[in-house]
């Protein structure tokens, strides 16, 4: 079984909140994000078309509210579901999980990500 190798991605102060940090990680390209405060690591490759997913927007996620009678009380923007954007197709991801919004088969490949002593990790197998 292959061993997991520990890479050092860049300063925690680096990654500020619904920021992201993209970095080499061995053979691949990973995002870092920052959301809520906790950590979140993915490759940075959409499962749509290989787009660049981690070099999109981290943002919430449109919600259509709907009134005591049905009626659409307008879109808005979720606090607490917050997902990215892929910059080429616009395919969004779930940041917490990686699964894709609408088909939670689709996900992006996520890593084990830390802090250590001032310096945020991930682990690649």
């Amino acid at each position: 079984m292959p061993e997991n190798i520990r890479y050092r991605i860049g300063a925690a102060a680096e990654i500020p909140e619904k920021g992201v940090v993209v970095a080499q990680a061995g053979d691949l390209q990973v995002g870092v994000f920052r959301v809520k405060g906790r950590l979140y690591a993915y490759e940075n490759r959409c499962a749509h078309q290989g787009g660049p997913v981690c070099r999109g927007d981290v943002l919430g996620r449109f919600e259509e509210p709907i009134g005591p009678g049905g009626e659409s009380l307008g879109l808005v923007q979720s606090e607490e579901r917050i997902d990215i954007a892929c910059p080429w197709h616009g395919w969004e991801y779930d940041i917490e999980t990686g699964e894709h919004i609408a088909d939670r088969q689709i996900k992006l490949r996520g890593f084990p990500v830390y802090e250590d002593d001032g310096a945020v990790y991930v682990e690649v197998t």
